[in-house]
């Protein structure tokens, strides 16, 4: 049986937005969605050591990281050494800063691309056409991961940030992707 783990978006909890139905959806795996500390005051040092508490044989987990907790597992991966994870799947996640203040310590001296790279065996990527969070502009952000990291990635045109705020409680794309990277 193989592992998810999951990093939750900034602001929310693990009761919330799409998280329920993927743990559903993968029931022959083992899905763990921890709750991020300060989910409205985040830092990355104790969001990190959240996910990291989760993670157990790299090469049988899948990360997933929604908005601000894909920005966490890529800070997750290039400190990682050893075996490369199965499979990472970044859900309107930023590449870069996106312009709210009390983020940007999980933005300070960029990503070291090469070295994320080579902590997963694949990358995959979800996006809205109209993600207003994913600024100037999301196909931005989509073309940064596919670049550095080799990311496939599936565009929709709507989805907004796949985010609590808009109740969305499935998100079938998500899973299709986990399903494509579990070993």
């Amino acid at each position: 049986m193989s592992t998810v783990v999951v990093s939750h978006e900034y602001g929310s909890s693990p009761d919330q937005a799409w998280y329920d139905h993927l743990v559903a959806a993968l029931r022959d795996h083992e899905v763990r969605v921890p709750q991020m500390p300060d989910p409205e005051a985040p830092q990355p040092e104790p969001w990190l050591r959240t996910v990291a508490e989760q993670i157990g044989d790299p090469a049988d987990t899948v990360l997933v990281g929604h908005s601000l907790g894909g920005v966490n597992l890529l800070r997750l991966l290039q400190r990682h050494e050893g075996e490369p994870f199965a499979g990472v799947v970044l859900v309107a996640s930023m590449a870069h800063e996106v312009g709210y203040d009390d983020l940007t310590p999980f933005f300070e001296g960029g990503f070291d691309w090469e070295r994320i790279r080579q902590a997963a065996k694949g990358f995959r990527v979800l996006v809205a056409l109209d993600d207003g969070v994913l600024t100037p502009d999301p196909l931005e952000h989509v073309r940064l991961f596919a670049t550095h990291l080799g990311a496939k990635s599936v565009v929709t045109a709507d989805g907004i940030h796949f985010s609590r705020y808009q109740n969305r409680r499935e998100l079938h794309e998500a899973v299709a992707l986990v399903e494509e990277l579990l070993p």
